[in-house]
């Protein structure tokens, strides 16, 4: 989720003037948040391009709003507790009930907004 995030981003207003460089944002605009732009900063992930699911362990604490997979705030994903939960016993009982083979080792990602695999992600299930 955090590599390839499900949604692109999300919009939000500007509740103050917010100046950038020499680019005043006013009061009162929408503002895109590209999730991309925190998900894969290297000053909020150390190697944001590799997959270490360590990093969440623990007390590894990630400064706020560096990965949001269900946005934040008042206006977060409601189903995000739900959904965090079907995530997990889902991704459980695959890896304890099954054996899988990854039938393309290196999938290439395309897609604009949102990742798509280029093959689909071919898997091959085996109930043990």
């Amino acid at each position: 989720m955090r590599l390839y995030s499900a949604a692109p981003g999300a919009f939000r207003e500007a509740k103050t003037n917010i100046t950038y460089e020499d680019f005043t944002i006013p009061k009162g605009w929408k503002i895109f948040w590209a999730f991309i732009g925190t998900n894969k900063n290297p000053i909020c992930f150390d190697e944001p391009e590799s997959f270490d699911p360590s990093r969440f362990e623990g007390n590894n604490v990630h400064a706020p709003y560096c990965y949001i997979p269900f946005g934040a705030g008042p206006r977060s994903c409601p189903g995000k507790d739900y959904t965090r939960f079907v995530i997990l016993t889902f991704i459980h009982n695959l890896v304890t009930k099954f054996k899988w083979d990854v039938m393309i080792l290196d999938e290439k990602v395309s897609g604009a907004l949102v990742p798509i695999p280029a093959e689909g992600v071919p898997i091959r299930l085996y109930k043990l």
